[in-house]
Order: structure tokens, then sequence, then C-alpha cells
């Protein structure tokens, strides 16, 4: 079996009656699921979407999310998940980038994209959050179209300190084995397994850890739209979920919900943590009040994600990201790629099924990223004597937001479309929820006057909400090195924001 898709198929031939997915009162057996997926793909085909085609999908955590997932999956094409929170410019790169054929949005959030789609000159099909009808042909695809192991499934968008966004290419293969090892770590009896659907599905985390693995094992996946740490807890009780995966904030946010005494959460057996470091009071605390051991992970969107963890039959260490999982190997490097001596800082490299492909069409940025099999994360750590990989810093300087990534470079480049602006420099700030806020410090050009409000204003509508700088503040210059390069590590932060 080649296809992913193949997975939701065998489930539904398993159980056809078994709840595969619920969003609040409506639920999608796996016959249903699978029905309604072939249909997509049939009316994909007859959209003119070819094996190979890329099929944009801008869609939150409704059920139409994984119906036109795997429609698409079915019909051949590779996926190009966006979040529903992009603005049209941003929108408009992806779809130029990917060569989209076609793009997939949510009726009330669709004028973004349709405005992107029109610029670039591809269909925009707007489907309701229940049912994807409008991409629904009467009659439903034959059977899946034959992918290799090693054909596109999934090209996922992420940045680095330099350029526009690169698509990380990740193949049936990538999914198929990441799902399997997550299902094969986390799951015990999986038909009874519900898991809760609450981390974004156009994220890899979500993807792979959520909806993946639960049509893979048969398990039940259960939405949440929009995250609120009250409605996480009812939805739990409701339910009866028994894996929760999520981010920090979203742990953060149950623990302190003002409804966390009155939710019967009893049926939770397990939760996982990923996207960024877990605060070790937070985890002690959620631990305790919920009587509920959360074990922590690690992964990026090029390793399709999960690359290591702290592995639930095994110690595990707080803080700690833990060891590799079945089918990957990681190592601590130096920046000529030789191995780091015992107890020093490293960068982390990865080598196993779970590595993409490649960047989409960006053959020198992939041979940096892989030059020799294994690919080089930017992320520093040290190996404990037992093996446990701890993170240490990050040699790119990404800042992860809640679970969202945002990158310097983004957000500068929106700073300088202004007139009045200089220079920039964008860097997170310790925040106690979020894990990191987005600052930026800005150097005006000599004459010219903006205020910091209108500032933040500017950069707010052409990005997305959670990236654009609640800090900003206003410099004479910037600091920068022999080269004139700005250095973001040097800015200074005033007082009056925070700490670094």
């Amino acid at each position: 079996m080649s296809n992913l898709a193949q997975n939701l198929i065998d489930s539904a031939a398993e159980d056809a009656g078994r709840p595969a997915l619920r969003m609040d009162d409506a639920v999608l057996t796996y016959g249903e699921f699978r029905d309604a997926a072939l249909r997509v793909a049939a009316s994909l085909r007859a959209r003119g979407v070819a094996p190979g085609d890329r099929v944009g999908m801008v869609l939150p955590n409704v059920l139409s999310f994984p119906v036109v997932f795997y429609g698409a999956l079915l019909a051949g094409a590779a996926v190009v998940p966006m979040n529903p929170l992009l603005k049209a410019r941003e929108v408009e790169y992806y779809l130029r980038d990917s060569g989209a054929r076609l793009v997939v949005a949510l009726g009330p959030s669709a004028e973004p994209v349709t405005e992107a789609a029109r610029t670039v000159g591809i269909d925009a099909v707007t489907v309701g959050p229940a049912l994807p009808e409008e991409l629904m042909a009467d009659e439903p695809l034959g059977a899946p179209v034959e992918r290799a192991d090693d054909d596109l499934a999934v090209i996922l968008y992420t940045s680095g300190t330099t350029g526009q966004p690169k698509g990380a290419e990740l193949t049936h293969r990538n999914l198929a084995g990441n799902a399997r090892t997550t299902a094969e770590t986390l799951l015990e009896n999986s038909t009874d397994e519900v898991i809760m659907g609450c981390l974004p599905l156009f994220h890899v985390f979500g993807l792979t850890c959520g909806l993946n693995t639960a049509v893979l094992r048969g398990s039940t996946l259960t939405l949440i739209p929009r995250f609120d740490g009250a409605k996480a807890l009812s939805v739990i009780e409701r339910d009866k979920v028994t894996i929760f995966e999520g981010v920090p904030t979203m742990f953060s946010a149950m623990l302190h919900s003002p409804e966390a005494e009155k939710n019967d959460v009893s049926s939770l057996r397990l939760c996982v943590s990923g996207g960024s470091a877990m605060p070790v009071e937070v985890m002690r605390s959620f631990e305790e009040k919920f009587g509920c051991i959360i074990l922590e992970g690690y992964g990026l969107s090029e390793t399709s994600p999960v690359a290591s963890f702290n592995h639930p039959h095994a110690e595990r260490k707080p803080g700690s990201i833990g060891t590799p999982i079945a089918g990957v190997e990681m190592r601590l490097v130096d920046d000529d790629g030789k191995d780091i001596p015992a107890g020093e800082v490293g960068e982390i490299a990865i080598r196993g099924e779970n590595v993409m492909k490649g960047y989409w069409q960006r053959p020198e940025e992939t041979a940096t990223a892989i030059p020799d099999g294994w690919f080089r994360t930017g992320d520093l750590a040290r190996q404990d004597e037992a093996g446990y990989f701890f993170i240490v810093d990050r040699k790119k300087e990404m800042i992860i937001r809640g679970g969202y990534n945002v990158y310097p470079r983004e957000i500068e480049e929106a700073l300088y479309e202004h007139p009045a602006v200089a220079e920039a420099a964008c860097i997170g700030i310790a925040h106690p929820e979020l894990g990191e806020e987005v600052g930026a410090a800005v150097a005006l050009k000599p004459g010219a006057s903006a205020g910091v409000d209108e500032l933040r204003e500017f950069v707010k509508d052409r990005v997305a909400a959670y990236k654009y700088p609640r800090h900003l503040w206003l410099v004479d210059s910037l600091p920068k090195g022999p080269t004139g390069k700005i250095l973001r590590r040097s800015v200074e932060v005033p007082a009056e924001v925070g700490s670094r």
C-alpha cells in the first residue's frame, strides 16, 4: 500500500459504522467518511486534477477538512494545507509557489482565499463545515489512485531566517510511517481510543498524530474548530477522550480554566505535548490536577513531524524531548557535520523514514539542509548519558508563539513595506503563557515619522493575526555585525516590554 488514503478504505471496511469524526453534535462514521472522500476525489478528477497535481486547502478543524484531505489523496493529488488566518498576499504566495490547480476554503472565511486564487488565476471552491458538498460528485471514485512510496502527499510551508517560505515535501511513505510509529507508541485499544483533535490539522503535528493516526487505527477523532480551555475540558468529558494532544499553551489554558474543577476528565489516559518546550511547572501542575501523565516529544514539518519522544513505557525526563522513535536516528553535530563529544551542545541532525524528500523546487536549499542524508534541524541540544536529548536553543531565529511558528524575516519584510521604515529586527520575547511573544525594533528613515501604533497596525493588515508584533519600539539604529548585517540577538528590549 502506497497511497496514504488506503488507510481510510481499510478502516471503513473493518467497521463502517464506527464513529470516525465528531464535531459537537455532528458525527461521521468511517463508512460515511470514506464515501464522502471518494465523492470529493471524483469531483476533483472531473475538475481536471490529475495525479501529482497540488490542491490547496485553507480550512480550520471542521469535518470538511479530513474529507477534503483524504479526497485529494484518493484522487492522487498532493495537498497544500494552509492556516485559515493567513491574509490574501500570504495565500497567493503559497498557491503560486506550489503551482496549485485549485484551492478549497471554508465559506465564512473564504474572502482572502478567493481573492488570492483570482490573482493567481485558479478556481477557489468554498465548502461548508459539516460536509464539503460543493466539492462532492454524485458518484464516488471507484478506487484510490495508486501512488508510489516516494510520491508527494503533502507540501507544508516553512521558513528559515532568510528568503521566502519554502515547501517541505512529505511523501506517502513519510506520513504513513510516522502515523504507524505514533500509533504503535501511543495507542493501546486502538478502536476504543478517542483522540482530541484541537491541534490545527493544517499543521503537521495535528495532521499526523491526530488525523492520520486515528484513521490508521480506526479510532475516533473529535474536533474543536477554535481552541478554548473550558470547551476542551467539556469535550473530554462528553466524548470520553482518552488521548489529548496539544502544545504547552493548550495545557496551560485548561489548567487555568475556571471549569477545571467541574469536568470529569477521568477518561484521559495519556497527554502528548509538542510544538515548543513544555514548562516543567505547567507539566507538574497539570498532571497533579488531572491525574494524567504528559509525554513530551519533538519534531518539525520536515520530519513528518515526530522524531523523538518520551516513550510511555520508559523513564520520562521532564524538560527532555526524549529519545528517537523507531525508524529514526538522531545525533548532535558541529558546523562541519562532525559528532559532538558527550555532554556538549551541538545541532540536532536526523535521519530516517520520516525525513522529507526535500524542499519543493529548491535543490540548493535541500542540499544545504540534508547535505549527507542527515537533516540539519537548526536546533541546538545536549544529550545525557542515557541518550535523552535536551533542547538548549534554536540556531535558527524562529519564534514559537503559542505553538505557532513566526519567522522574523517575514515580519521584517512587512515592516519594510512601510515608507518610513529604514531598518527592522523582529525577535522573540519571553511570555509566561505563550512561550514567546513577537517583538520588533524599528529605525525610521531620516526625517520620516511614524508612530508605534501605526506601524503595528500596518503589519497587522499584512500578516496573520498571530504573527504581528504585539511589542514594537523605535530605536535610532540597530546593532550590526562587521558585514553590516543586523544582529537580532544583540537587540536590546526596553525594560517596560520584558525580557528576551
